[in-house]
């Protein structure tokens, strides 16, 4: 399969390795002259895009996914499709779908799960939306870059689903950090914390995989010096998507708020270029 590589970045240029591995002819871009190796290089994003089978995007935001499918749509081929892999606002996703219709090409919005290393052992998750046949269409290629892909609903769901999904996790990291933190307080040992929360009903995906505590649970930023698995500026930005989201449909969501809060301050202050579990400093 012919494929464009738009976004050659921490995570999209481990993604490209894994489809030239699994035998795809891949063409990519990206405006920082990053390269990949087995790809060719394009002048430009839209003569990556030009004659190819699909089009896969990574981009930083919503402004940058406007801008670069302005540009890559008019040259994509009538039936290939287009897949970005940008966690951006919903309504972006949906005007890149929107254009990509109005051009007689399929789109699916495919936002990842699983972070640098995931996209390196191509173990990410996919959260897509789009059609039953733009789905369909990119499922072969979800397979080799992850583990697995679900799809939401039609334009726009993966987006949503994605800041749902991070939302609740910056909630429970934050809540996990506290129990740690008053634990230390109350003179109860972290090992002893984890031992009841993680096989009780406090259990989750903060504590048992990704524990804020050094030499507690699995490896995790934590046991190395916070050096980000998933950085605290990646979890603000999501948070803000989801309080973007939530006023654009007068949702209720004030423990996003108060997360969003608090994420600001910490990137604001000791947190930026560590890892989000670090929050766990900031609350003892």
């Amino acid at each position: 399969m012919k494929i464009g590589f738009i976004g050659l970045g921490n995570m999209g240029a481990p993604m490209a390795a894994n489809l030239i591995k699994a035998g795809h002819e891949v063409t990519g871009f990206d405006v920082a002259g990053v390269t990949v190796e087995g790809a060719a290089k394009a002048g430009s994003a839209a003569e990556a895009a030009t004659g190819q089978d699909v089009v896969i995007t990574m981009l930083p935001n919503g402004e940058i996914l406007r801008s670069v499918y302005a540009e890559i749509v008019p040259a994509g081929s009538k039936g290939s499709v287009f897949i970005d892999c940008s966690t951006v606002d919903v309504d972006s996703a949906k005007a890149a779908h929107e254009l990509a219709s109005a051009n007689g090409l399929l789109s699916v919005d495919a936002p990842v799960s699983g972070g640098v290393s995931g996209a390196a052992a191509g173990t990410l998750t996919f959260m897509a939306g789009g059609s039953d046949e733009a789905f369909g269409r990119a499922a072969s290629l979800f397979e080799i870059m992850g583990q697995k892909a679900v799809h939401c609903g039609e334009a726009g769901a993966g987006q949503s689903a994605k800041i749902c999904n991070n939302m609740l996790l910056g909630i429970s990291m934050i809540g996990a950090c506290e129990a740690f933190a008053l634990a230390e307080k109350l003179g109860l040992s972290a090992q002893s914390l984890f031992d009841v929360v993680s096989t009780s009903s406090g259990s989750c995906w903060s504590v048992n995989t990704y524990c804020p505590v050094p030499g507690v649970g699995p490896q995790s930023p934590a046991d190395n010096g916070y050096k980000p698995g998933f950085a605290a500026e990646l979890m603000l930005k999501d948070l803000k998507l989801s309080q973007q989201a939530a006023g654009s449909v007068s949702a209720q969501t004030p423990m996003g708020a108060r997360a969003t809060e608090l994420y600001d301050a910490f990137v604001a202050g000791e947190g930026k270029g560590r890892d989000f579990s670090a929050m766990i400093e900031r609350l003892k």
